[in-house]
């Protein structure tokens, strides 16, 4: 068995503010949510849309899923009995879990004594409480847990509940990814080992960019398959249509140079969704800011598209929001669909200075995404950034005319050697 797989709805919540469309209009407008250094969701309360009780017993990472989640489950419009319980899954990736919950607990821990440390401590920092609150909260009872892979873990959860719904295991999977890891010693961490910006700026493949920017944030999709979503009236807003997974196996934190494991994902995508490097009008990139990722991930880029890459604009939704490491892959998977649906290419932020051997279209401003693949490509019209075009794309109802067909792909690279590669097609 081997079905097509729908996105139905989408969530988000990031520095750019609570839900899609914030992401994808603030961002294709131009705007950047990095303020002192951080991306941080000032703009969430969770007190304002969970309930006392859920948010004195989870995480602030648990949190932040648990509202992409809510937003996406509403958008996907799953009523009482819509989707068999059992047949549901839930995959919701992190890096890092509750660092908020364990720095909170030992410092309670050193100061009072072991009596005084939260009996909740371990059911709030496990790496799977996200995937089991969602999974709770909204009744999936099919396969539940978290995949854990640094920056790639969001990215991971779409590729394995892609998988999950295409072979029958479930007719349905909420996947995606959450973070929540700005505290005192994750900043310090990534500090001392050089990987964040020390002028607090992230400007992916720009020649001045010096490491990334730390941001938290939460990014969920619905995953169906096609002849469920269609049998109960659900308007898909495009495909899952590739996964490519691959290691480098060649450092704990660095990226391998050549960009060799990161191109076999990309092509080990394309393959998986039958397309070819011409067909694709838009990459959105893992474009961190490091000087060592960027570089590796335009030689990958250049090495699995051959003579197609400078023609494909190449955007890092991290100019916009910073490094979300484990919700970073779903995250920018919910921007890249949102992006093909509108017909816009959001720009890479910050991106002025061209960097020597790194000459692909980076996109500094918005610009008309090609409207169809291949030899035949258009230009869509453009329309205003966070105008309509964009906003139907964020909320579900009818795109551009000319958005059906518009495929691109979503790279995420983690720390560990991961790569983890989405293809996406707007419907």
């Amino acid at each position: 068995m081997s079905r097509r797989v729908v996105v139905t709805g989408v969530g988000a919540v990031t520095p750019l503010g609570v839900g899609a469309p914030a992401l994808i209009d603030r961002w294709t407008a131009g705007e950047c949510g990095i303020e002192d250094g951080m991306g941080r969701c000032d703009a969430f309360d969770p007190a304002d849309l969970l309930s006392r009780k859920e948010v004195r017993r989870s995480d602030r990472f648990t949190q932040l899923a648990l509202i992409a989640a809510g937003e996406a489950l509403e958008q996907a419009g799953w009523e009482d009995g819509a989707i068999e319980p059992e047949r549901a899954g839930c995959l919701i990736g992190t890096g890092i879990g509750g660092i908020g919950t364990i720095e909170a607990n030992h410092t309670v821990l050193t100061e009072q004594g072991p009596r005084k440390v939260s009996a909740l401590s371990i059911p709030m920092l496990m790496a799977n409480a996200a995937a089991g609150s969602v999974a709770m909260r909204h009744q999936l009872k099919g396969q539940c847990y978290g995949t854990v892979s640094a920056c790639a873990a969001g990215a991971h959860a779409i590729g394995a509940g892609m998988r999950m719904v295409q072979y029958g295991d479930a007719d349905a999977c909420v996947v995606g990814g959450s973070e929540s890891a700005l505290t005192p010693l994750s900043i310090a961490a990534f500090g001392v080992m050089a990987a964040t910006s020390p002028t607090g700026m992230s400007r992916p493949f720009d020649a001045r960019r010096d490491g990334f920017v730390m941001g938290e944030g939460a990014g969920v999709l619905v995953l169906e398959a096609e002849e469920v979503a269609l049998a109960r009236g659900a308007q898909p807003l495009g495909y899952v249509t590739g996964y490519g997974a691959t290691a480098d196996a060649h450092h704990i934190t660095a990226p391998e140079p050549s960009g060799e494991g990161a191109a076999r994902a990309i092509r080990a995508a394309l393959a998986d969704a039958g397309v070819e490097p011409e067909d694709l009008v838009y990459v959105n990139a893992h474009g961190t800011s490091t000087p060592m990722n960027d570089r590796a991930e335009t030689e990958a880029i250049k090495a699995a598209l051959g003579d197609h890459a400078p023609n494909v604009p190449v955007t890092s939704t991290k100019s916009a929001i910073g490094h979300l490491l484990g919700a970073a892959g779903a995250v920018e998977a919910v921007a890249t669909l949102l992006a093909l649906r509108a017909g816009v290419v959001p720009p890479t932020i910050g991106w002025a200075e061209a960097d020597e051997g790194m000459d692909l279209d980076y996109s500094p401003q918005a610009k008309p995404m090609a409207a169809r693949t291949g030899a035949d490509r258009e230009l869509a019209p453009v329309g205003a950034a966070s105008g309509p075009g964009v906003a139907n794309g964020a909320s579900g109802s009818l795109p551009d005319e000319d958005s059906g067909g518009r495929i691109g792909i979503s790279n995420s690279f983690g720390f560990g050697g991961h790569n983890a590669v989405i293809c996406m097609e707007a419907s």
